[in-house]
């Protein structure tokens, strides 16, 4: 029987006319790993809280959905609680107490569970997901990855049938995403948990999945084997076969860089002459930000966040920091804008209009509609609304948009006070691949008039096509700092698939190109 069934279900948001979700059927067996991908707005997270009950947003619905053959809706609490995990995209929008230990234990307390079976759950958990060098530590100092770990492990010791993960990597470094995918495949494999993720970083997650459903306008568009869901919108030209992993972009029907790597060694051709960046910093100028030995803790008695970082940036350049969670990159961006006042060091800024995209956008949120948020900066916002592809989002609430839908307006609303510095907290978390190249396209055009944009990123792609200069940050310092071919060039985890896979290229777009240059001399 399978545990998940949806008949002819519709979804509407309360106040919208058009339906978040129209005619889902869908059916998950028992022990599946599902990977729901689409677009922004395409209304994965909407179906999967429609999975978990006290997660199912407000609004009108039809048809059915069933649990194990029953309807959902007639779940009783407990089961509904104890059997459906979800985890959500932000970690701290799901801790709720003050300690780690406290954290494992507090949904089985909620349950009412007996104290000997609360402590053997916890500690199961605990050395399984190797939370006990951190298991008597406050939830407020872990990292991002550690945050999500203890989620998944909180919710795991009410030991669920069915796991919902709504974007659970969008914050994490690339070094924690795929720990975190590999544990969450890991309990799909040994345990036997149906697992159902949506996520735009597929790379990995495709990778683990027995099944690939794409989402668009509220509907289903594809589903089958990842394997196969590639090929087919490889066949049908569809814009999301941008967001595909490296290894199927560039074969079609590989998923991993292992398979991808002996494919091309299959094809005997040699590497072509290393090229220069292609996207060159400018000639060597003075900056318009520059941190000299800066040192910061956020009370007398921390320990130092940043650590004697120096780091600078120039007009014209974007100019990328990236590192682990916990590295310091988001306080560096709080000293940037004068959030954070350092202990010791200075920070220089030759421009005085600065905007900056915090890493919650929900933060900048105060209307009512996105037209009343935007009407707070400039009634002229039409052109920006256009741009950041708003128009038919006006009259919606900030806080009904899906994750990539508020990315946009928060940068809708940086753009509209004309900064020349702009600083941008992950810009591209929740976006999906064509607004990625949207991005792109709006931070050049900004470049070209002379602006400074400096981003804190996971998205270790986007950064390798689009950054002039890029910096890793190490225990509160920028360790290095340098073109971004030669930053990607030499690394072995901070790289993209494009460099793992051939180690002459940098992104997905090197290797097509070289690839399609060597069939038209064939041919």
């Amino acid at each position: 029987m399978e545990i998940i069934t949806m008949r002819d279900f519709s979804f509407t948001y309360s106040e919208r006319k058009a339906p978040a979700l129209g005619d889902i059927n869908l059916a998950v067996q028992p022990g599946e790993f599902v990977v729901i991908c689409g677009a922004s707005g395409s209304g994965k997270t909407t179906l999967l809280r429609q999975l978990k009950p006290a997660m199912a947003p407000h609004g009108s619905t039809a048809g059915e959905i069933h649990y194990h053959g029953k309807l959902l809706s007639e779940l009783d609490a407990r089961t509904a609680a104890a059997d459906i995990g979800f985890v959500q995209q932000c970690p701290e929008n799901q801790i709720v107490t003050d300690s780690v230990w406290h954290e494992l234990a507090f949904g089985l307390e909620s349950l009412g569970e007996p104290t000997p079976v609360i402590r053997l759950r916890v500690a199961e958990m605990a050395a399984f997901f190797d939370i006990e060098p951190w298991f008597h530590q406050r939830t407020a100092k872990l990292s991002g990855g550690q945050k999500q770990l203890l989620n998944l492990a909180s919710i795991m010791a009410m030991q669920p049938q069915l796991l919902l993960l709504d974007e659970p990597t969008s914050q994490l470094d690339p070094i924690a995403a795929a720990e975190f995918l590999a544990t969450v495949a890991k309990l799909n494999r040994d345990l036997g948990i149906t697992v159902v993720l949506t996520e735009h970083r597929l790379e990995e997650a495709f990778a683990h999945a027995s099944r690939a459903i794409v989402m668009d306008s509220g509907r289903i568009f594809c589903d089958g084997k990842p394997r196969e869901v590639g090929q087919q919108l490889r066949n049908m030209n569809h814009p999301m076969q941008l967001a595909m992993p490296t290894p199927m972009r560039l074969f079609g029907d590989c998923l991993t860089v292992s398979e991808a790597r002996q494919r091309l060694a299959q094809l005997s051709i040699d590497p072509p002459a290393v090229e220069a960046d292609a996207n060159p910093p400018a000639p060597e100028k003075a900056p318009v930000l520059n941190m000299k030995d800066i040192w910061f803790r956020y009370d007398k008695y921390a320990p130092d966040v940043l650590r004697g970082m120096n780091f600078s940036a120039h007009a014209g350049e974007i100019t990328a920091i990236l590192g682990g969670n916990g590295a310091g990159k988001s306080t560096a961006l709080g000293v940037m804008l004068g959030l954070h006042k350092p202990q010791r060091g200075k920070v220089i800024m030759h421009e005085s209009r600065l905007a900056a995209v915090p890493q919650n956008p929900q933060s900048l949120f105060i209307g009512k509609t996105v037209q009343e948020d935007l009407q707070e900066i400039t009634r002229d916002y039409a052109q920006i609304a256009q741009l950041c592809e708003l128009e038919s989002l006006l009259q919606s609430h900030p806080y009904d948009l899906s994750g990539g839908e508020q990315q946009r307006l928060a940068l809708a609303k940086a753009l509209l006070t004309h900064p020349k510095i702009l600083l941008l907290d992950e810009p591209t978390k929740g976006l999906d691949a064509q607004f990625k190249q949207q991005l792109a396209k709006i931070l050049d055009n900004l470049t070209q008039q002379g602006t400074s944009i400096v981003l804190v990123s996971h998205d270790i792609e986007f950064c390798a096509q689009h950054a002039h200069t890029c910096a890793l940050m190490f225990d509160g310092q920028v360790i290095t700092q340098a073109p971004a071919r030669q930053f990607f060039a030499g690394n072995s985890f901070y790289t993209t698939a494009a460099n793992r896979i051939a180690t002459w290229a940098i992104t997905c777009e090197d290797v097509l190109l070289f690839l399609q240059k060597k069939v038209t001399k064939k041919t």
